[in-house]
């Protein structure tokens, strides 16, 4: 086979989108879906042919890209697209969909004869835009060189976790690494509004802590969309982040489990979502720690 492919994009947000030009931008031939349909229609103008339901763009596809809001979102859209689905065709199933919507998915995988790649990916707009995101992977080893030449196109490397996408290892690792990605973004807020409150300037904060082992780039980024007032466009918004948040909790609890640091930034984010912050950048988060809008 040679090295493009036809690829079916179901789901052009954030990242969809950004996924869909990178496999434009590397040849190969891109047939995308979006819900909204006038969200999708920029990327018209990067060549990709924009479908009118989810068949169509999945017709004759050697790769099926899925990057929706939820398992739920991904299964419906996938059921609808199973009359232009190529038996022996692979799904690279990239929507963070969480352990209990996996056993669905690898079902209609399995029942439509369909290589069925658990992988999710690890970055935001900025990384998606570049190719530069993480592919977490498991799949079949004999349909790989199917999708290689997808993952290359819109990541700067895949990790593999395992060969049975239906195992859910890749899954696993997404929901381990989101916990640690909340977190952070949640203690970067609370650690903002209490130098708010205290009256201490966040940039003596970040100063005092920089270049030694409590400094980190992922805080300095969160601090910065919050400080320059940058939240919008968002590179990853609230709403998503409580949606990754409750797929945390639900896994934790299906194995016996307490995270109790998880279930208050979940309360955050959900807080930060009321107060109307849904579709800003995750670091809105900041907000669920004043009852009125702070100043400045």
């Amino acid at each position: 086979m040679a090295d493009t492919r036809t690829v079916g994009v179901l789901g052009t947000g954030i990242m969809g989108a950004a996924m869909a030009r990178n496999l434009a931008r590397a040849g190969h031939t891109v047939r995308a879906w979006n819900r909204t349909r006038a969200k999708a229609e920029p990327l018209a103008a990067d060549g990709i042919h924009l479908a009118g339901t989810p068949a169509d763009a999945v017709r004759d596809a050697d790769v099926v890209l899925t990057m929706l809001h939820d398992g739920p979102a991904a299964l419906d859209t996938m059921r609808q697209a199973a009359p232009g689905l190529r038996p022996g065709a692979a799904w690279m199933q990239s929507t963070t969909a969480g352990l209990d919507a996996l056993p669905d998915l690898a079902g209609f995988a399995a029942a439509h004869a369909l290589d069925f790649f658990d992988a999710p990916v690890l970055g935001t707009r900025e990384p998606a835009e570049a190719g530069r995101l993480v592919v977490i992977a498991a799949g079949p080893v004999p349909a790989r060189d199917t999708v290689a030449p997808v993952f290359d196109a819109v990541a700067a490397r895949t990790v593999w976790t395992g060969e049975d996408g239906a195992a859910g290892s890749a899954t696993r690792l997404k929901l381990v690494t989101n916990s640690w990605v909340l977190a952070a973004n949640n203690a970067t807020g609370e650690v903002l509004a209490l130098a708010a409150a205290l009256g201490v300037d966040p940039r003596d904060f970040l100063g005092l802590v920089a270049d030694g082992p409590l400094d980190m780039g992922y805080l300095r980024t969160k601090a910065a969309l919050v400080l320059e007032d940058r939240l919008t466009p968002a590179s990853f918004t609230a709403a998503t982040a409580a949606k990754d948040a409750d797929l945390v909790l639900r896994a934790a609890d299906r194995h016996g489990i307490r995270l109790d640091v998880a279930a208050a930034g979940a309360a955050r984010l959900r807080r930060a979502i009321a107060q109307g912050h849904g579709e800003e950048d995750m670091a809105a988060a900041y907000f669920a720690s004043f009852d009125t809008p702070p100043e400045g």
